[in-house]
C-alpha cells in the first residue's frame, strides 16, 4: 500500500521545469533535440520509484547548454516539486568539491607534499606493517588521497558512539590513526574508503588551523561565488533562506525525513557535519561554476580558485601507484568504480564522483563537457540504484557534443 501512495503522487505531481540554453554558447555547439532522450530516461527512474526527482545540467567550458529539473525533491510528509535551485546533500561528491579543492590549495601554497607521511601530521598514525616480514610501510598523503592506503572502507558508528559519545572527531581521528586495519600495502592496492577522507580532513586542520567547513568555505565557495554551496554542522544554525531549498534524504524513526543535516553516518553521528568524507551541500548552478573552473584551468570569470599546473596533478593518476588503482587526487578516473562517464566520454580522461544519496558529477577533459546529475535517491528510502541512469544519461549527453 505505502508503494502505492508514492507511486500516485509521483505521477501526480510530475513537474518539470526546464531551461535549456543556446545550443551555440560561444564555441561550444550542442545537439540539445537528443536531451529529450536523457529527459525520458530521467522520468523512468522517477515512474519506476527509483528517485522522487531530479536535476540535470550538462556543462562546456563556456557556460551551461542544458538545465532541467524533473519530479519531486520530497514525497513525505507532502509531495513538493522539485526545482533547479534545489540543494542536495552531496554525500561523498563532498570529499571532492569540498575536500579535495580544499587540500589542493595547501599542495599549491607548499604547505604539505604529496610524499609525506601522514603521521608528520597525526601523531600515532600506524604503518601497514608486512604479517611476514614485519617491515613498516608509511601511509603517506598521496595514498589517502587515491584511496591506495589500505585503510578500511568504514567503521562502525554505533560502537563508536556507544565508546566515544556522538560529535567525537579527535576519539575519531584516533580510532582510525590506531585501530582500524591496514589491509595491504599502501599505492598496491584500491581500496575505497571513508575513513581516508576523514584522515585528509584531520591533516587539513592541523596545517590551517580551521575547521575543514570553514576553510572550504573561504578558500573555495566563496572564492569561486558560490551562493548556495556550504557544509551544515549541526551545532550552528542553518541559514533560514538555505533551508527551504533543500532536498530531505532518509525518513527517520519520527516518521519524517532527514532535512539539512549530513545524511552519512561517519559525518552526523561523529563528526556533527563537519567531515572530509560527506557533508556539503549545494545546487547544480554552483557545481556548474565548479566544474566550468576546472575545465578553464582553475579559473571561473576572474576568479582563480587554482592554477592550471595543480587542476593537471589533481586530474592526473600518480605514475608511482600500481595503474589498477585507476584513482586521480580525490577524484576517480580509470578505477573499476568508474562508470558514471558512460561508454562514449573519453575512458581516459574524464574525471568523476559519485554521492551515497544520488549525486553525480562527471567532466570530460578531451571535450570539455561536464555532466552533473543530482538526485535524492535515499528519500523516502533508502532503496534502488541509480548508476543505469547516470550510465545512459552520460552517454545520450556525449553523443550530442558536435565539437
Amino acid at each position: 500500500m505505502k508503494r502505492i501512495i508514492l507511486f500516485a503522487a509521483m505521477a501526480v505531481a510530475l513537474v518539470v521545469s526546464c531551461t535549456p540554453r543556446s545550443a551555440s554558447n560561444g564555441a561550444s555547439r550542442f545537439d540539445l533535440s537528443r536531451m529529450a532522450l536523457a529527459d525520458s530516461v530521467i522520468e523512468k527512474a522517477i515512474s519506476d520509484s527509483i528517485i522522487p526527482g531530479a536535476v540535470l545540467a550538462v556543462v562546456r567550458a563556456d557556460g551551461i547548454v542544458y538545465k532541467k529539473a524533473y519530479g519531486n525533491k520530497q514525497l513525505i510528509p507532502e509531495v513538493v516539486p522539485m526545482t533547479t535551485e534545489t540543494m542536495f546533500d552531496l554525500a561523498s561528491l563532498s570529499k571532492c568539491v569540498g575536500t579535495t579543492l580544499s587540500f589542493m590549495t595547501l599542495i599549491e601554497d607548499g604547505k604539505v607534499k604529496l610524499d609525506d607521511d601522514v603521521d608528520r601530521y597525526i601523531p600515532d598514525f600506524a604503518p601497514y606493517i608486512d604479517p611476514e616480514t614485519g617491515k613498516k610501510d608509511w601511509i603517506t598523503i598521496q595514498d589517502i588521497l587515491t584511496h591506495s592506503s589500505g585503510l578500511s572502507a568504514y567503521t562502525n558508528v554505533a560502537k563508536c558512539v556507544e565508546r566515544f559519545g556522538e560529535n567525537c572527531p579527535d576519539s575519531l581521528m584516533w580510532h582510525i590513526a590506531t585501530e582500524i586495519p591496514r589491509n595491504f600495502k599502501p599505492g598496491t592496492r584500491y581500496l575505497y574508503s571513508c575513513l581516508n577522507f576523514v584522515t585528509v580532513q584531520n591533516v587539513l586542520q592541523k596545517i590551517t588551523g580551521e575547521k575543514l567547513c570553514d576553510y572550504a568555505q573561504r578558500r573555495v565557495f566563496d572564492r569561486l561565488g558560490l551562493k548556495h554551496t556550504c557544509y551544515l554542522p549541526l551545532d550552528r544554525e542553518i541559514p533560514a533562506d538555505l533551508l527551504p531549498l533543500i532536498a530531505p534524504t532518509e525518513l527517520q524513526a519520527d516518521g519524517l525525513p532527514l532535512l539539512g543535516q549530513v545524511h552519512d553516518p561517519i559525518a552526523n553521528k561523529l563528526n556533527w557535519g563537519n567531515s572530509g568524507n560527506a557533508g556539503v551541500f549545494s545546487n547544480v548552478d554552483d557545481l556548474a561554476i565548479i566544474a566550468q573552473a576546472l575545465m578553464n584551468g582553475g579559473e571561473y570569470k576572474g576568479r582563480r580558485l587554482m592554477s592550471p599546473g595543480t587542476v593537471k596533478m589533481m586530474c592526473t593518476v600518480p605514475s608511482d601507484n600500481d595503474p589498477a588503482i585507476g584513482r586521480a587526487l580525490g577524484w576517480d578516473k580509470t578505477s573499476t568504480s568508474m562508470g558514471i562517464q558512460g561508454s562514449i566520454m573519453s575512458q581516459t580522461n574524464t574525471i568523476g564522483h559519485t554521492g551515497y544519496t544520488g549525486t553525480s558529477m562527471v567532466i570530460d577533459f578531451e571535450t570539455n563537457t561536464a555532466v552533473i546529475l543530482l538526485t535524492n535517491r535515499v528519500h523516502p528510502y533508502d532503496a534502488g540504484s541509480v548508476y543505469r541512469t547516470r550510465h545512459t544519461v552520460a552517454n545520450i549527453v556525449a553523443s550530442s557534443i558536435l565539437d
